[in-house]
């Protein structure tokens, strides 16, 4: 097996990280900017965004104004509203963009992959045959066939009906 070094990432590793009041999902929550955070939704106790770094066209976040590291710091309600919010976004992106299938996920913890482990949220990937390819792997390259502020408009229109 080949290993694959990338010796500029331990620059990043190392440095000293901000420390920031209120989570990255907290200050999005809290801003009146939808369209520079890409927000396409927001419900009563939750929104929904798409990734400003997508996997694939479409990855987009649903998650809840409250900042909790976990399901169980969640309401009943608020879980139940957060997960309705999700199948919104699903179907919505079902619509506008007919995806073959979907990975939808939670990673808790920064060990299991979170990237803001302190505010949960619930990952939306549209799949399609054959999305994968060299692209990420060899050039460190996303190939996006559609501008993040063109999908998310169309998106704010879907959920708005």
């Amino acid at each position: 097996m080949e290993s694959l070094h990338a010796p500029w990432r331990i620059d990043y590793i190392l440095a000293p990280k901000p420390q920031l009041d209120a989570s990255l999902f907290t200050r999005i929550a809290q801003s009146n900017d939808d369209e520079a955070n890409y927000v396409i939704v927001r419900d009563r106790t939750c929104f929904a965004l798409l990734n400003k770094y997508p996997y694939v066209g479409g990855h987009l976040l649903t998650v809840p104004y409250k900042e909790v590291a976990d399901l169980n710091g969640l309401t009943d309600d608020e879980l139940a509203d957060l997960w309705k919010l999700t199948r919104r976004c699903v179907n919505a992106l079902t619509k506008l963009m007919k995806p073959d299938g979907f990975n939808i996920g939670i990673n808790l913890g920064k060990v299991a992959g979170a990237g803001v482990a302190e505010h949960l949220h619930i990952h939306v990937v549209p799949r399609w045959n054959g999305d994968t390819n060299f692209m990420p792997v060899l050039a460190s390259t996303t190939v996006l066939p559609q501008a993040l502020n063109e999908l998310a408009g169309k998106l704010r229109a879907e959920l708005a009906k």
